[in-house]
């Protein structure tokens, strides 16, 4: 649970750093002062941070892995087992009608495996070393198959627009009845340059609506995981795709990959009751039964 919490405070603390240095900075206060230029502005007001913060972060997202992870991208082979990694990534790249992402290996324990970058065309795909030594060749395939599917199909790119679209209505939302009390608190008096009630009250909404926010970018995020599932089972056969899943099951740890890409990771934390509208990956048996029920010509 402690890896869910800090995935979720990681966009709610963007947001309320966004908004503090709008504070600092009196950006919000004379936005406020104007009205924001009526219901169009506040909305511009609010999609500029909320779509910005999104798509910088995303644009970031291969630097950031990178750095947290520590991955050495493989730019010339070094033994056997790098040329037939950037050769499988190849062949599935090649299959799914994309770039060649740079492929990478990170040390880790575990076996896990991420793919992040801005473009389906400009991706990056990295493997643990834990995943290479545990897992037979097979089973690897079909993990970079799954990361190939997450590239191919968008995901990055879409889990950023949702998470823009619902920071810009978080950050829409928490001014609008922040208004509202700041205006109650203030008598109805004209108080648009946002008083003490009016920042903290934003504050607050924030926290609670990014909340709500989260529920619905980790019920994305837990659907890509199936459709990626899928796309390992068309590139590297459905039997090597369960393989890996049950493998990943039967030695499931901790998740050491960093708070800002730990949704992009091969599997996720798990979770019971209220905490599993958090969680970033559905669990490993519902995504196994997934594939074993799945038609045969899909």
């Amino acid at each position: 649970m402690r890896r869910i919490a800090l995935f979720l405070a990681t966009n709610i603390a963007v947001l309320l750093l966004l908004s503090i240095v709008c504070h600092l900075l009196g950006i919000d206060q004379m936005a406020a002062a104007h009205g924001y230029g009526g219901m169009g502005g506040l909305l511009t007001f609010a999609a500029v941070f909320g779509m910005g913060g999104a798509f910088v972060s995303l644009a970031m997202s291969k630097w950031m892995a990178k750095m947290s992870t520590g991955a050495r991208v493989i730019e010339q082979p070094q033994n056997e087992t790098e040329r037939w990694l950037v050769d499988t990534v190849r062949r599935h790249a090649q299959n799914a009608g994309i770039g060649m992402p740079e492929v990478a290996i990170y040390d880790a324990p575990e076996m896990n495996a991420f793919a992040t970058g801005m473009t389906k065309n400009s991706s990056l795909v990295a493997v643990s070393s834990g995943l290479l030594q545990q897992m037979d060749r097979e089973q690897v395939t079909a993990v970079l198959g799954h990361e190939i599917g997450h590239v191919a199909n968008g995901d990055m790119v879409t889990l950023t627009l949702i998470q823009g679209v619902l920071n810009t209505l978080v950050i829409l939302a928490a001014r609008i009845v922040g208004r509202a009390v700041d205006s109650w608190l203030s008598g109805g008096r004209d108080n648009r340059g946002g008083g003490i009630g009016y920042f903290v009250v934003v504050m607050v909404l924030q926290v609670v609506f990014g909340l709500f926010a989260s529920m619905i970018v980790a019920a994305f995020s837990r659907w890509r995981e199936f459709r990626a599932d899928a796309a390992g089972a068309q590139f590297a056969g459905r039997g090597a795709m369960i393989s890996a899943l049950q493998r990943l099951q039967a030695n499931h740890g901790e998740n050491t990959l960093p708070n800002t890409i730990a949704a992009f990771g091969i599997s996720g934390p798990l979770a019971d009751g209220f905490k599993r509208l958090f969680m970033s990956h559905p669990p490993l048996d519902e995504r196994i039964a997934a594939l074993q029920n799945a038609s045969p010509h899909r």
